[in-house]
């Protein structure tokens, strides 16, 4: 629902949009597309995908018009070689994607692209191809993680008032990690006592591992939105770099 309605996330959002370089395209990864290998759209017009159900109507009939790059997805391929990756034309934009750059780049007018999850893969692999990636970032591409810290749907609770104490020591966990710059950590999180009930689903962490991948040694660390919804499902979006 923070597609379309105004939250402390979505100002939060917007923000940080107005606060960027335009970019000359984005490459997002994100928790919604996980399957057994890589991939990365490379369709002129990538679709908007509602890969949800339940919702208000407004919701399955929002839309995020922004043009794809086949090309680019294509040269980004070459440069990720030897690792195989595929040019998919049939993916297209999740709500992971696009609930979030409907607040940053309303205007839909910046190439999207979306690099698949490998389900087979451990989290090292993650944080290795993050590091393969980040070079993209001085050919003026804006990588974007989309998931969750915490993400855990069982537990949800809708009139939850506060978060679960495994949820907010989890957070912190990985927060302090991050600070740290401690990437053991991180690949190791699924160790912590925690991450069974706050990361049961792998898929909505591992994209905090590519953009962790692609951190400069200068960057600077932000903490652009911090907070939990229904109990279980922290809202902490990071930033890195000026």
């Amino acid at each position: 629902m923070n597609a379309i309605v105004e939250t402390p996330y979505t100002r939060a959002w917007q923000q940080l949009g107005a606060s960027l370089s335009r970019p000359d395209a984005v490459l997002a990864i994100s928790a919604h597309w996980l399957v057994d290998g890589t991939a990365i759209t490379a369709m002129p017009q990538p679709r908007t995908i509602h890969d949800f159900g339940g919702f208000p109507r407004k919701l399955h009939e929002a839309e995020y018009p922004a043009p794809g790059d086949p090309e680019l997805a294509a040269a980004i391929a070459d440069f990720l070689s030897p690792l195989p990756v595929s040019l998919d034309a049939s993916w297209g934009l999740d709500h992971g994607v696009w609930s979030i750059l409907m607040h940053a780049f309303p205007a839909a007018d910046i190439p999207v692209l979306e690099l698949s999850i490998d389900a087979r893969k451990p989290p090292s692999f993650h944080l290795e191809l993050g590091a393969r990636l980040a070079p993209l970032r001085e050919r003026g591409i804006l990588l974007l993680g989309s998931g969750n810290i915490v993400h855990n749907l069982e537990r949800f609770e809708v009139r939850a008032t506060q978060p679960f104490d495994w949820a907010v020591r989890f957070d912190g966990y990985i927060r302090d990690a991050l600070e740290r710059r401690d990437d053991s950590a991180l690949v190791n999180y699924a160790s912590h006592p925690d991450a069974r009930l706050a990361a049961p689903d792998i898929e909505h962490f591992l994209p905090l591992l590519y953009i962790e991948g692609a951190r400069r040694e200068d960057d600077a660390l932000r903490f652009i939105v911090e907070g939990f919804d229904a109990g279980s499902i922290s809202m902490r979006s990071v930033r890195f770099g000026a």
